[in-house]
């Protein structure tokens, strides 16, 4: 019989659900069960694809091109697998899907209610996605009180009714404040969140206890007390310097095989924490140190920075960092500050990145960052846009080009170096946009000898995704010819750089070490690099979505070695 995790959270939201789920899946595959995970996110909008950065995060992208909720990047992160789209469930897709049926008749004259049909289109999709998998951690979005979980829970306690209690695990992660005029850990807001969450029906069968500080005996006991729960399932969930602490810090405490018994499971196998120990430990102490520059757009909301926004960037960094046993020290400067100080500013740095985003907000001082990165000879990564904005930089400032933009920008530039592709032109006459975007994995024909083909290949990368690609719809290969080597990347995006100048801008030296050729013969550039530059690489693909701790990306790990020789 398979087995499902429920994951809740108390108090809050933003106490680090996704991480707790994904920390608690890489521990039960370590002891040897094939476990997967599904996000669960309450908001009626179909996916996060029309959601700001600053409104919900980062949107991460899957290989079969989903836009889902940063949560999903942790789980691939931490289990070191490629998660599909369906493993992302919204109350838009529920409705949808059953507005759609009634539509088309499917119900056969049959009212369509509340109940039954709500709870059991949100049971199909999750039994769809635990499909091949023995356990199934199923994390809802939100907070214990909020409207929008009322679905997902009745949902989860009728799946409970179906398959057996012990075959469900429910577990509760709160957060215990530590007021600054009482300095002393508080238990109400959780006791608070687990009476919120038994007027479901639902009664915890273990608490995560988020906290800046590790939970004492004292609080574990009045927390026992009160959730009527044994305090050895009450687990402490401190505050870490980096996320992957959180699965050593939870197998301190034994989660894994209390979780296992809970469920009446054996170990497969002893846990090897070896190399991830290792790595963590490398960033927590890492023998050298370097700065990096991320010039973003989506930084600031009110008062406040929004890194979640980027979140995948700096942990491809991190990933990076940890191999090369190297501290990196990430500041992210507000693009459009860059024209008000100056880039100047940059000098400290030794290296820039320029990662994705979309409309005309801070180009000018990105474009201005990346002239300061190929003169200065600063290690330079761009990513999507920073891909296209270094292209914009080249052909202004030494293909003479002037004016020279994206259509995306400037409709009226006299040198569209990057623009729509025709057939994307076409779809937009007849208003469907969403076939313009380029999501997901595409492969992308390298070059030999250039910067780009050795990275890869030093990585072992392009063995696993020609083998890999077997995986994927031939739509997102594109047209490959015998002997070429190419690698799998996912995207985001829907600008490309004009075919029509690629030569032009090669005459100038620039070079374009990787391409995609579409099944209609469109070429669509992937990779550039400049000869003779210390590191100056762009992509317009994601790399830092397939970066995992014990696998970093190649160009994020060549870059980072790069900061280092300078």
């Amino acid at each position: 019989m398979k087995k499902y995790i429920i994951v809740a959270g108390g108090v809050m939201s933003g106490v680090g659900k996704g991480i707790a789920t994904a920390s608690i899946a890489r521990i039960l595959k370590e002891y040897g069960f094939r476990t997967t995970a599904v996000k669960i996110d309450p908001y009626i909008n179909y996916d996060a694809g029309t959601l700001r950065p600053t409104e919900h995060g980062e949107v991460w992208v899957t290989d079969d091109g989903g836009e889902i909720d940063q949560d999903l990047g942790s789980y691939e992160r931490f289990l070191g697998e490629n998660i599909p789209k369906r493993n992302n469930i919204t109350t838009g897709q529920i409705y949808k899907t059953i507005i759609d049926r009634e539509r088309r008749g499917e119900y056969l004259g049959k009212t369509v209610q509340f109940i039954p049909h709500v709870p059991d289109e949100i049971k199909r999709r999750v039994k769809l996605a635990a499909r091949g998998y023995e356990i199934t951690l199923v994390e809802i979005g939100g907070t214990i009180g909020d409207y929008e979980n009322i679905p997902f829970l009745f949902a989860m306690k009728s799946l409970e009714r179906e398959i057996g209690k012990q075959n469900v695990l429910y577990i509760l992660l709160t957060y215990l404040p530590i007021p600054s005029h009482i300095p002393e850990m508080k238990t109400k807001p959780t006791q608070q969140a687990i009476k919120a969450l038994s007027e479901h029906g639902i009664f915890p069968d273990i608490i995560l206890c988020r906290a800046k500080k590790p939970l004492d005996s004292i609080r574990k006991k009045k927390i026992e007390t009160y959730a009527n729960i044994e305090a050895e399932y009450v687990i402490s969930a401190p505050d870490v310097k980096t996320v992957y602490e959180v699965p050593l810090n939870f197998e301190k405490e034994g989660l894994g095989r209390k979780i296992l018994k809970k469920l009446r499971l054996r170990p497969r196998k002893e846990p090897d924490w070896t190399r991830w120990r290792e790595l963590v430990e490398r960033i927590l102490n890492p023998s050298r140190k370097i700065r990096v520059a991320m010039i973003g757009k989506y930084v600031e909301i009110g008062d406040y920075t929004l890194p979640d926004s980027y979140i995948s960037v700096n942990q491809a960094i991190e990933h990076a960092g940890a191999w090369l046993d190297t501290g990196v020290e990430i500041e992210w400067i507000d693009a459009d500050s860059l024209l008000e100080k100056g880039t100047s500013i940059l000098s400290d740095f030794h290296g820039i990145v320029v990662p994705g985003g979309f409309g005309t907000k801070g180009t000018e001082g990105k474009i201005a960052a990346i002239e300061y990165a190929r003169k200065n000879k600063v290690p330079y990564l761009g990513l999507c846009f920073g891909m296209q904005l270094a292209v914009i930089e080249y052909a202004r400032n030494v293909a003479g080009l002037k004016g020279a933009n994206s259509t995306e920008i400037d409709p009226e530039t006299p040198h569209p170096v990057i623009d729509l592709m025709p057939s994307q032109k076409r779809l937009l006459k007849k208003k469907r946009y969403g076939g313009t975007m380029r999501l997901g994995a595409y492969a992308a024909v390298l070059k030999e000898k250039t910067r780009v083909m050795e990275l890869y290949k030093e990585r072992g990368r392009i063995e696993k995704d020609m083998e890999r690609a077997k995986e994927l719809e031939k739509k997102r290969l594109g047209i490959i010819h015998g002997g070429e080597k190419f690698v799998l990347e996912r995207h985001r995006h829907r600008y490309e750089v004009n075919p029509e100048y690629a030569g032009k801008l090669e005459e100038n030296g620039l070079v374009f070490s990787g391409f995609h050729r579409s099944l209609n013969g469109e070429i669509l550039m992937e990779y550039i690099e400049l000869p003779g530059h210390p590191f100056f690489v762009a992509t317009q693909s994601h790399p830092e979505f397939l970066s995992r701790l014990e696998d970093p990306s190649p160009v994020f790990l060549g870059f980072i070695k790069a900061c280092l020789e300078r």
